[in-house]
């Protein structure tokens, strides 16, 4: 029987135990072909972004934080457990597609055409494919479509690709609560495949998944949700979550806390702030960031709190509505190193807390601004995280915390990333991280 993690946040300011992210794979290389496409800031180097998402994992595990890749989980097991293998063999199944092209011909179908353009024939090739192969399906979603020659085998193939080409924000597909982990619904259409294999990720490690965000009217991305502490929480609505999403997490009991805390964008509603976690983070219990032209009742972009109680598990009511942002969160006790315009464009807000007043931040004036502040009383590492903000997010965003609190077991503790210490390539020699991911290319390798 799988063992089952005790996952969930209490609080932002609790110590990080376990950390999802994503490097850069195929799906990325081909969002950066086309950035504006890709939902993108500007171009991008991959060669970079893979040298950023390296020292970012090597950062948080020198403070004791045990990293997961998604693309290591994918393939993790499967050279020793046959379940394993099918499970990643059905994902990358539901990935692929195989269609044939019925405008080449006025002919229909013939039994050995629809044969090559079956299931039978996908699964026996999906079967002889290495692990890495099937985590680059699962990345970029091909479809190969068949048409009729009169040469060779018979066919010729052209192929398309919907890539995974966000899914290194593992920020976005799910909210960690203190109940446990809730799969969102994401706003880009050409992004909701992701949900799917982050889902399959937290199954797969064995933590607790406690609900889905359901469509069509509903959705929730996890740079909009924040803990703090058993007795709030807060979710931002706006450009990417709405109200439908938080009122399906209070109805069913998903969040864990007596009050919710819906922080509404009303007055702006801009991609450069388009979730919380752009214009506001927790370092401490008791001090916080703000982007501080949204602060005060005269700001024209100002957020707006409602607050929604319960008591002894009851239905959550509306019990407050339309207070300013910096004034709640005064009220919470919170003091507020005020972030400018400037230096929130540059992601000067979007920190991540790794507990114990461990903070990393992704833009060196801002970093300065913290450990000068008398608020903040805790200590801040400075990343180089360039490349990776030109796809339009830094390290909150690349990261997914999923346990905070007590120390995780010692299975747990010793497992995964020492399997992946090295990766085995197609020819069955071997290379150490930095060797494969110097030729060039950012590619995940066929074998991981």
């Amino acid at each position: 029987m799988k063992t089952i993690i005790p996952c969930g946040q209490c609080h932002e300011v609790d110590v990080a135990r376990m950390v999802i992210i994503c490097g850069p794979g195929m799906g990325k290389m081909m969002g950066a072909l086309h950035p504006a496409g890709s939902l993108y800031e500007r171009p991008t180097n991959n060669v970079e972004v893979e040298k950023e998402y390296k020292c970012f994992r090597e950062m948080m595990e020198e403070n004791g934080v045990k990293v997961f890749d998604v693309r290591e989980i994918l393939a993790q097991d499967c050279n020793k457990s046959v379940g394993a293998r099918l499970e990643l063999e059905d994902m990358a199944a539901k990935s692929l597609t195989y269609a044939y092209d019925e405008t080449a011909t006025d002919i229909m179908p013939d039994k050995q055409t629809l044969h090559y353009v079956g299931e039978e024939y996908k699964r026996s090739v999906i079967e002889e494919m290495s692990e890495g192969q099937l985590v680059n399906i699962i990345l970029t979603r091909p479809t190969v479509t068949l048409k009729k020659s009169y040469r060779d085998t018979g066919f010729t193939a052209s192929y398309s690709f919907e890539p995974l080409s966000n899914i290194n924000f593992t920020r976005d597909q799910q909210i960690t609560t203190r109940n446990g982990i809730v799969m969102g619904r994401l706003r880009s259409e050409q992004r909701r495949g992701e949900v799917d294999v982050l889902e399959f990720c937290h199954r797969k490690l064995g933590l607790r998944v406690i609900g889905r965000i359901p469509g069509p009217d509903c959705y929730l991305e996890g740079g909009d949700f924040f803990p703090a502490g058993p007795d709030l929480c807060m979710v931002g609505i706006g450009p990417r979550s709405n109200l439908g999403a938080v009122k399906y997490m209070m109805e069913n009991d998903l969040l864990g806390t007596s009050r919710v805390a819906v922080v509404k964008d009303l007055f702006e509603q801009s991609q450069d702030r388009m979730h919380l976690d752009t214009v506001f983070n927790i370092l401490h219990s008791d001090c916080c960031l703000m982007l501080s032209e949204m602060m005060g009742e005269d700001s024209p972009t100002r957020r707006l709190v409602d607050v929604y109680s319960r008591a002894d598990g009851a239905e959550y009511k509306l019990t407050r509505e339309d207070v300013e942002f910096s004034k709640f969160i005064r009220e919470e006790g919170y003091n507020i190193i005020p972030i400018s315009g400037e230096d929130q464009l540059k992601y000067g807000c979007n920190v991540v807390n790794l507990g114990e007043g461990r903070i990393i931040s992704v833009h060196k004036k801002t970093a300065r601004d913290i450990s000068k502040s008398e608020y903040f009383s805790g200590s801040i590492q400075y990343l180089n995280f360039s490349s990776v903000t030109a796809m339009y997010g830094a390290v909150h965003c690349a990261s997914q915390v999923v346990v905070r609190g007590d120390p995780l077991p010692n299975v747990i503790s010793a497992g995964l990333g020492q399997q992946f210490s090295k990766m085995v390539l197609e020819n069955g020699s071997t290379a150490t991280d930095s060797e494969t991911n110097g030729n060039g290319s950012g590619l995940v390798p066929e074998s991981l």
